[in-house]
């Protein structure tokens, strides 16, 4: 698997002229090694030379936690007085063209260029990775099933009424679904957005000590990380909303609205169809029914080994959907001071039509609390 990845970053770095790859924290190093890098003061950096051997440069002390991969990578671990910028420097050698880690610490980068020999071209290493990584194998798309499905299982747990709402603050129902995911076979958790009636109108709400109290939509927006033997964990992501009783009106309504678009979104993620596309297909029965301008992101993000990564469902990106793109399809309408609401699934796009990895109830299922 991560001889074959190699293979491809390598033909990938000659199609568009780079030289040598140098990758340090973020996703891109587990997904081509199985190495997933601390964020430490200490450079850890693998550099793929596109013509030579590639070298994990690692902290000695790091060293035990890395599965070699003589086939993909030598490890070169360095002591504490020794200089991994000049290490790195050596064995990239003389380059026309770097492209190097989207998240590489700046006070790396900044180091790198004083002492690249020449003067090298700069570019974002998601330039050669990204659009590989964004196509997921049948391996890929079996891991972000499974944690889809865990996920899915936390889902139905919010909606059957086993994990208790009424009375409790926003934190401490996130702690609780944060436990629930790692009890259901997730490595870590991401993120676990709870927010309650009007705090709902922020996309991103943190959850906090507001009391969830009788009458309100309550939305869980949540995932984390599953493990694969491959060394590069995949994410989950779904959100759900309940209520604590029958929701008024205005909300059912526009609820109603939110499940058709998301639906019809999640039906336009053909092969083929342009990310923006897939977007329209759920802004369009929004703005219809005059909620336009409450829908105010993207309709969604391509996952994988991050939570957020290409392909992105946006207005503005033609990139056509190709098998084995995999991507969030979260529609939302927001009220200011009053509710939010979002919907989301994590689809695949196949020859064969969309994917939903997702499949816990779409309603907006009442609960007692």
């Amino acid at each position: 698997m991560h001889a074959e990845r190699m293979e491809r970053v390598r033909a990938a770095m000659a199609a568009q002229g780079v030289d040598v790859l140098l990758l340090s924290v973020g996703a891109d190093l587990p997904w081509l090694t199985g190495y997933e890098a601390m964020a430490l003061e200490r450079l850890t950096m693998l550099v793929v030379p596109r013509d030579g051997d590639a070298t994990l440069v690692v902290p000695r002390l790091e060293a035990p936690r890395v599965v070699e991969r003589p086939d993909v990578f030598a490890v070169h671990p360095w002591d504490e007085t020794d200089d991994p910028i000049g290490v790195v420097t050596a064995l990239s050698g003389p380059a026309g063209t770097v492209a190097i880690g989207d998240r590489t610490w700046a006070r790396f980068l900044v180091d790198l260029q004083a002492a690249a020999a020449g003067s090298p071209a700069w570019r974002k290493a998601s330039e050669v990775t990204g659009p590989l990584r964004a196509r997921k194998d049948p391996s890929e798309i079996t891991a972000l099933r499974d944690a889809a499905a865990a996920a899915d299982r936390v889902a139905a747990q919010l909606q059957d009424g086993q994990i208790p709402l009424l009375g409790r603050t926003e934190a401490d129902v996130s702690a609780d679904i944060g436990r629930r995911l790692i009890d259901e076979g997730h490595r870590r958790v991401n993120f676990a957005i709870v927010a309650t009636g009007a705090n709902a109108a922020s996309p991103h709400h943190e959850a906090g000590p507001t009391v969830i109290e009788p009458g309100q939509v309550v939305l869980c927006d949540f995932g984390g990380t599953w493990p694969t033997d491959s060394g590069a964990g995949y994410c989950s992501d779904i959100t759900r909303c309940v209520a604590l009783g029958p929701p008024p009106p205005e909300v059912a309504e526009a609820y109603a609205v939110l499940q058709a678009a998301q639906a019809a979104s999640v039906a336009a993620a053909t092969v083929g169809t342009a990310c923006e596309g897939v977007d329209a297909a759920a802004r369009s029965p929004i703005t219809a029914a005059g909620y336009g301008e409450r829908f105010i992101h993207r309709t969604g993000h391509g996952i994988g080994v991050e939570e957020h990564e290409d392909p992105y469902i946006v207005a503005g990106n033609a990139t056509p959907l190709a098998a084995g793109h995999a991507f969030s399809v979260e529609p939302g309408i927001y009220t200011p001071e009053a509710w939010g609401l979002r919907l989301e699934d994590i689809v695949v796009a196949t020859d064969a039509g969309p994917l939903a990895l997702n499949r816990a109830d779409h309603d907006l299922v009442v609960v007692e609390g």
